[in-house]
């Protein structure tokens, strides 16, 4: 699907979130309180002109150097500048003209309701992040809202947000996945794409992709499954289905290909804003403020050399190798009932 069709689709086929065929591009319904109260102070034009799928929000923004992939309006960037504060600051990219005409018309609105100023926009390609005037090694943390799935080359999306980060950096995003390779006729259906559905990439090549540009261990933060509630285009989609997902990506050294057991823990200590009580790592990884918590060798490295290091406590080091992390799916090939080749179910 080409740039033109889908600027076109969401400059001036959309016009606001009630004109989308798909529950595709909406946010959950549950979402936290704070980011409730950041979203109130958002500009009502910007808000009817948000099209993502999910919550890419993540903890410990304050005093954060964020960047938006496929900002539109700017919703989200108007939300995490607030939340990165006066000390922090947002950058939003998009390559539809009307959609940032929409995010820089209200840039002193907001400046006002906050308090201080700290945004910027620019237009230009996701899929070419290096041709825009941004420092690689510059942004903590990059986010992005049901938009990769719209890009011509996922892969060179995932390569430039590495690129950018800083060593101990997030990609935090929501997108769409689909349960198996889209077909090339679907693919091109430019209604089915621009509604965030035939241009989702197949989870497990998510997966590769993603490892590829450097992001080794990908995380799942949360899912939910998309309903289209549409029976025209559920029909053309069959038998397809899609799920809203929201990963977690570090820019990390040394992260292994499965998760080790090091005899590591470490303890939360409850200091991240708007979490007391616990943090939420990812799906798997709910870790209770005073609790001593053991981890493997990779999530104690998502932790302790990332900006949540002090946040927590640290039990242990890497002296000592206990094998795989009980219970993180991998296992070693030699076990007498590991089966064989013929009775695999492959």
């Amino acid at each position: 699907m080409k740039h033109e069709a889908v600027q076109d689709y969401y400059g001036k086929v959309l016009q606001g979130s009630d004109d989308l065929q798909t529950n595709a591009c909406c946010s959950p319904a549950d979402m936290p309180d704070y980011v409730k109260d950041v979203l109130r102070n958002v500009h009502d034009e910007v808000l009817t002109r948000y099209y993502g799928c999910g919550l890419v929000m993540p903890q410990g923004l304050q005093g954060a150097r964020v960047l938006d992939l496929g900002c539109g309006a700017g919703r989200d960037v108007y939300a995490l500048a607030q939340l990165v504060g006066p000390e922090g600051s947002v950058v939003g990219v998009d390559m539809t003209p009307e959609q940032l005409a929409v995010a820089e018309a209200h840039k002193d609105w907001h400046a006002e309701k906050f308090g201080f100023a700290n945004v910027e926009f620019y237009q230009g390609y996701i899929e070419k992040l290096a041709d825009l005037p941004l420092d690689p090694g510059s942004f903590d943390v990059i986010v992005s809202n049901c938009v990769v799935n719209l890009a011509t080359d996922k892969q060179a999306v995932l390569r430039g947000a590495y690129d950018l980060l800083k060593p101990g950096g997030e990609m935090y995003f929501s997108d769409v996945y689909a349960d198996r390779r889209v077909p090339k006729a679907m693919a091109e259906d430019e209604v089915l794409y621009g509604e965030c559905l035939s241009g989702a990439l197949y989870w497990n090549d998510f997966l590769t992709f993603a490892k590829r540009a450097g992001f080794d261990d990908p995380r799942l933060v949360t899912h939910r499954p998309l309903t289209i509630e549409n029976p025209k285009l559920e029909a053309r989609v069959a038998p397809l289905t899609f799920t809203s997902a929201t990963y977690r990506l570090f820019k990390l050294d040394g992260l292994e290909s499965e998760c080790e057991d090091y005899g590591q823990a470490v303890i939360y200590k409850g200091t991240l804003p708007h979490a007391p009580h616990g943090f939420d790592l990812d799906a798997h990884h709910y870790i209770e403020t005073g609790k001593v918590f053991p981890v493997c060798g990779n999530t104690w490295k998502m932790l302790a050399d990332t900006r949540f290091a002090d946040h927590f406590t640290f039990i242990g080091d890497f002296s000592t190798h206990h094998g795989i992390f009980a219970g993180c799916g991998g296992d070693h090939p030699f076990k007498d009932d590991a089966g064989t080749a013929e009775d695999c179910g492959c």
